[in-house]
């Protein structure tokens, strides 16, 4: 019921920052939490990021806590990660995800039901 289509990774220096966007499409698109994953080579997949149906409630891992910020767009078909002060650690393919609840508000690794491909984000020392 939902396609995700990430953009807006890309090669930066450490300290640095990007905007990622997630565009969501679907027609109860707007019912859907929303949420950013990333997984480095050789890694397992980590949440970084997720942001409530309403958009009024976030949840971020600690290793992005004041570098990170999500939020979903005006017309709510899109969401956003803004992360700044990058550093070589935050390199990854970060994907878009999205469940139809705000279970993630309690359990921020429960099971995400639907997945984006995508967008490697590179960051230089």
């Amino acid at each position: 019921q939902v396609q995700l289509v990430e953009s807006g990774g890309g090669l930066v220096q450490a300290g640095g920052s990007l905007r990622l966007t997630c565009a969501a499409s679907g027609r109860t698109f707007q019912n859907y939490a929303m949420g950013w994953f990333r997984q480095a080579p050789g890694k397992e997949r980590d949440i970084v990021a997720a942001v409530s149906r309403s958009g009024g409630s976030t949840y971020y891992a600690d290793s992005v806590k004041g570098r990170a910020t999500i939020s979903r767009g005006s017309a709510k078909n899109t969401v956003d990660l803004q992360m700044n002060s990058l550093k070589p650690g935050d390199t990854a393919v970060y994907i878009c995800a999205a469940r139809p609840d705000d279970a993630f508000l309690l359990a921020p690794n429960i099971e995400w039901r639907y997945w984006g491909q995508g967008t490697q984000v590179t960051v230089s020392s």
